[in-house]
C-alpha cells in the first residue's frame, strides 16, 4: 500500500451530547470585522476581500473536524450577510499544509451506516453552500491538499496552487477503505474527465500543482519564493495571499473569469458517454483492473465505480445521493476499520517514542556496497553525509552507480530537480578503507549473514570510529546479543533490519539487545525516520519479529508443497486470502538459499514448533542450483523478457517428490489458507507475549509493511479482534490434532479466546 497519500489526522474530538450535525445547523454567528474567539480559523477583511485562514493550534496540519467545519460555516454566513465583502480567499496559516484531510475520529464515532451517511450529507451540504455562494471564493493552496481538503478546494470557484514539492492534491480515501464523502466524486468528475477521475480516486494517488493544473483541478499556479526578510516558506505564503486577494478582487469585479476548456479528447468522450456501450466498456475495463489488483477483497474501489456509474447514468443529483449512501456503507465495513487502524498505527510509528537523541547523526558509514548496502546509502544520502565502503573497487562502483541511478530516476519522475539530484549526490563518498569512518556518528554494516564475519567487522570498525558512534547491523535473523559480544561498547550496538528493495519498502525493524542504551535506540529510530521509514522497535530473539513470523508461515508452505499442493494453487490461495504475492513466489523472490539458511537456524531454536518442512529439502534445491529468481529458476522458471504466467520448474518438483509427505486430509482451500495464516498470526501473538513486541500496533505495522500481511485486515492483531480469538483457536485445535505442537495456540490467544478480550478498544 502507498501510505504517504493517506489522510493526516490531528487530534481526536470529544463529542458532547449534541451531534456535530446539530452543532453545524445551530451556530451562533458573529458579525464583527475580525473574530479572535475562533480556535481553528483566522478571519479578516482586506479591501472588501475576506481572508479566511485555517490554522489549528498545536498541530502541524489542518484537518476537517467538528470545530473547524462549524467555524467555516459561521464565517461563510457572516460573509454572505456582509454587503461590504465582495469575495473570499480561503487559505492556510501553515506553509506546509492547506487541509490534510478529515479527522478520522468523526467517522469512528459513527456506529451505523446511517450515521456515517448523515456525516457525509452534512459535509456535502456545507460545501454546496460554498459552491453556490454568489460571492467568489478562491482557494489558495500551499502544502498538502488531500481528501476533505481537496473537496473543500474543489467547492471553491477558483483554485491557486504553489508549485513546490509539499503541495500535493489528491483524494486518498480509498486507502482507508472509503470514498470521498463531501462531494469529491462529483466535483472531480465535473472538473476533469472520467478516465482521470477513475485513475485518481481508485488509486488514491496525489499530484503536484503543475499536474493538477493540466487535469483541470487548479486554475493558476504560483512559483515559490526564495529567502528574503522572512523564511522562504513564509515569503511564499505571503506572496500567495497577495495573488489570491488580487484574483478574488478581479473575479468579483468580473475582470477575469475561470477558463476551463476541456481537451478535444475529453469533449469527444463526454459526448460518447451518452451511449451505454461506451459506458459499459469503460466501467467493465475499470472493474476488471480493480478485481485483478484486489481480488475483490476491498469493497471501496467497487463502490466508487458504482457511485460514478450512477452519476454518469442519472446525473449529479443522483450521484450526490449515491456518494453519501456509499460512504455510509463503507464506513462500517471491517475492511475500512482495518485500514484506518493500520493508518493510525503507521502514524504512531512515524514518531520517536524513545525521545530526542542526545546527538543528532550527521555522517553515516555503510559497510558493503551490495544491493542492501547501496539501498541503505540511497535512502540515507538525502539527509546525511554517507560514506559507502566496500572491499573491492568494482563492488564499490556498482553500489555508487545504484545510488546515482536512483537519484536520476527520481529526477526523471520530477520528484526532485537536477540541481537537487546533484546536491544530494554530493553527499555520497566511496571508500575502500575505514579511515574516513573516524568522522561517523553511525555505522551500518550490510554484509553477508555470517556471525564470524560480523564479529570481525565490529572489531575493525571500533578501532576507528569515535566514542559516540553507534554500530548498527543489518541482519534478518542473527541475534544482536551475539553480534554485540564482539564489541567493547555493547550499549552502542543495535540491529537495523531493512527490507529489500530498501528504496521501496517502507518498514525498518530496529532490534535492541539487553545492553543497548536508550539513547542508542532513540538515535537509531531518529535515523530511520529521517530516512523516510516507518519504524518498529523490537526485542532480540531468534528471527526477531518479522523474520520469525514469516518463517513459521513459510515452513507450513513447504509442508503443503511436500503434501502435493501445486505451487501455482498455493500462490493463488495465498493471494485470495489477501497477501500481495503467494508464498511460493515470495520464496523465489527472497531466495531459496536465504530461506534454507534461516530455516536451519530457526529449526535449532524452536524445535518441534517450527515443524513443517525437512531442512534438507531446501538444501537439496540449493545444491541443484535452484535458488529462486536470481538464478533463473526456483519453484518457477524465470526467463529474461518473458511475459505471462511463469512455468513451474520441473526440477524443483522432482526434488519435492523425493521428500513427499502423505496428506492428512486438511487440504480444502480454507484449510490451506488457515494453515498458513494461523501459524503467522499465532507466532505474532507469541512475540507480544514474550516481550519481543512492545505493543500490538507495531506488530500489525511490521506484518503489513514488512511482510505483506493482508492490509485490509489491519494486521494479525486486528485480524484476531475482527475474526474472533475463539474461532481461531477452534481452527488451530483441529490442525493441532493432526500436526502437533506447531499449531498449539499460544497462551495470549487462549486468554483472549476465553475472556473475549480485544487488542484494540473501539472508539
Amino acid at each position: 500500500m502507498a501510505t504517504g497519500r493517506l489522510i493526516l489526522v490531528s487530534r481526536f474530538v470529544t463529542f458532547g451530547k449534541r451531534s456535530w450535525l446539530s452543532k453545524l445547523s445551530s451556530c451562533q454567528f458573529s458579525t464583527s470585522r475580525r473574530v479572535d474567539s475562533r480556535i481553528h480559523t483566522k478571519y479578516e477583511v482586506k479591501n472588501g476581500i475576506a481572508v479566511v485562514k485555517l490554522d489549528s493550534p498545536n498541530s502541524k496540519v489542518n484537518t476537517l473536524n467538528v470545530e473547524t467545519m462549524t467555524e467555516i460555516k459561521e464565517i461563510m454566513d457572516v460573509i454572505t450577510k456582509d454587503a461590504n465583502i465582495h469575495a473570499t480567499v480561503l487559505m492556510s496559516g501553515k506553509p506546509g499544509c492547506f487541509i490534510a484531510g478529515a479527522d478520522i475520529s468523526m467517522l469512528q464515532k459513527c456506529k451505523t451506516a446511517e450515521e456515517a451517511s448523515k456525516l457525509s450529507k452534512a459535509c456535502q451540504d456545507l460545501l454546496l453552500e460554498v459552491e453556490h455562494s454568489k460571492k467568489p471564493v478562491v482557494a489558495a493552496i500551499m502544502g498538502s491538499c488531500l481528501g476533505g481538503g481537496l473537496e473543500v478546494a474543489m467547492a471553491c470557484h477558483y483554485r491557486i496552487a504553489v508549485t513546490e514539492s509539499k503541495t500535493v492534491l489528491g483524494l486518498p480515501e480509498v486507502l482507508l477503505g472509503l470514498l470521498p464523502g463531501g462531494g469529491g466524486t462529483q466535483r472531480f468528475l465535473q472538473l476533469t474527465s472520467l478516465p482521470a477521475t477513475l485513475d485518481m480516486i481508485l488509486t488514491g494517488k496525489s499530484v503536484k500543482a503543475d499536474k493538477a493544473k493540466k487535469l483541470g483541478l487548479v486554475d493558476l499556479t504560483v512559483q515559490p519564493l526564495g529567502p528574503g526578510l522572512d523564511k522562504p516558506d513564509q515569503q511564499t505564503l505571503q506572496h500567495l495571499e497577495k495573488v489570491a486577494v488580487q484574483t478574488a478582487e478581479n473575479l468579483a469585479s468580473g475582470t477575469i473569469k475561470a477558463k476551463r476548456e476541456k481537451s478535444v479528447t475529453d469533449r469527444i468522450l463526454a459526448a460518447a458517454l451518452k451511449y451505454n456501450f461506451v459506458k459499459d466498456y469503460i466501467f467493465n475495463k475499470a472493474k476488471a483492473q480493480v478485481m485483478k489488483q484486489t481480488n475483490g477483497l476491498y469493497p471501496a474501489p467497487l463502490k466508487i465505480l458504482e457511485v460514478l456509474r450512477t452519476t454518469v447514468d442519472k446525473g449529479f443529483e443522483a450521484g450526490y445521493v449515491a456518494e453519501n449512501q456509499g460512504f455510509g456503507q463503507l464506513a462500517v465495513t471491517k475492511e475500512s476499520r482495518g485500514l484506518i487502524g493500520l493508518f493510525q498505527g503507521q502514524t504512531e510509528c512515524k514518531k520517536n517514542r524513545f525521545g530526542k537523541p542526545e546527538r543528532s547523526a550527521k555522517t553515516i558509514g555503510v559497510i558493503g556496497a551490495g544491493l542492501m548496502g547501496a539501498g541503505i546509502a540511497q535512502v540515507s544520502v538525502k539527509g546525511f553525509e554517507v560514506l559507502l565502503k566496500d572491499a573491492a573497487a568494482g563492488g564499490l562502483a556498482r553500489g555508487q552507480n545504484q545510488v546515482y541511478a536512483g537519484l536520476e530516476k527520481s529526477m526523471k519522475r520530477k520528484k526532485i530537480t537536477s540541481f537537487e539530484r546533484d546536491r544530494i549526490a554530493s553527499n555520497l563518498v566511496g571508500t575502500l578503507n575505514y579511515e574516513p569512518f573516524k568522522h561517523c556518528d553511525m555505522v551500518i554494516e550490510a554484509v553477508f549473514e555470517d556471525l564470524s564475519l560480523k564479529h570481525r567487522i565490529v572489531k575493525e570498525v571500533e578501532a576507528i570510529i569515535p566514542e559516540h558512534c553507534i554500530f548498527a547491523t543489518n541482519t534478518s535473523a542473527l541475534p544482536i546479543t551475539k553480534i554485540a559480544e564482539a564489541s567493547k561498547r555493547p550499549e552502542k550496538v543495535i540491529g537495523m533490519h531493512y527490507f529489500s528493495p530498501v528504496d521501496k519498502m517502507q518498514l525498518l525493524e530496529i532490534i535492541t539487545n539487553p545492553k543497548t542504551s536508550r539513547d542508542t535506540i532513540a538515535s537509531a529510530v531518529d535515523v530511520g525516520l529521517r530516512q523516510g521509514k516507518v519504524v518498529i522497535t523490537v526485542g532480540d530473539g531468534p528471527g526477531f519479529y518479522t523474520s520469525r513470523v514469516l518463517s513459521f508461515m513459510m515452513a507450513e508452505a513447504y509442508r503443503l508443497l511436500l503434501e502435493g499442493v501445486e505451487p501455482r494453487k498455493l500462490d493463488k490461495l495465498g493471494k485470495s486470502f489477501g497477501f500481495p504475492v503467494g508464498p511460493v513466489t515470495l520464496t523465489d523472490e527472497v531466495g531459496i538459499d536465504v530461506g534454507a539458511h534461516i530455516g536451519e537456524y530457526l529449526t535449532k531454536c524452536f524445535g518441534e514448533r517450527f515443524a513443517g518442512a525437512n531442512p534438507e529439502v531446501l538444501n537439496s534445491l540449493v545444491k541443484a542450483g535452484i535458488t529462486g529468481r536470481k538464478s533463473g529458476k526456483g519453484f518457477f522458471v524465470y526467463e529474461k523478457g518473458f511475459k505471462g504466467e511463469k512455468p513451474v520448474c520441473t526440477e524443483a518438483l522432482d526434488v519435492l517428490k523425493k521428500y513427499s509427505l502423505v496428506p492428512k486430509g486438511l487440504q480444502s482451500d480454507e484449510d490451506i489458507q488457515f494453515r498458513l495464516a494461523s501459524r503467522f498470526i499465532n507466532e505474532a501473538l507469541l512475540c507480544l507475549e514474550e516481550g519481543i513486541l512492545a505493543n500490538p500496533a507495531e506488530g500489525d505495522i511490521g506484518a503489513v509493511f514488512g511482510l505483506g500481511f493482508p492490509p485490509f485486515t489491519g494486521g494479525p492483531f486486528r485480524f484476531v479482534d475482527e475474526f474472533g480469538a475463539d474461532k481461531l483457536v477452534t481452527i488451530m485445535r483441529k490442525f493441532e490434532a493432526a500436526y502437533g505442537k506447531c499449531f498449539t495456540p499460544c497462551q495470549l490467544l487462549l486468554d483472549h479466546s476465553k475472556s473475549n478480550k480485544k487488542f484494540y478498544v473501539r472508539a
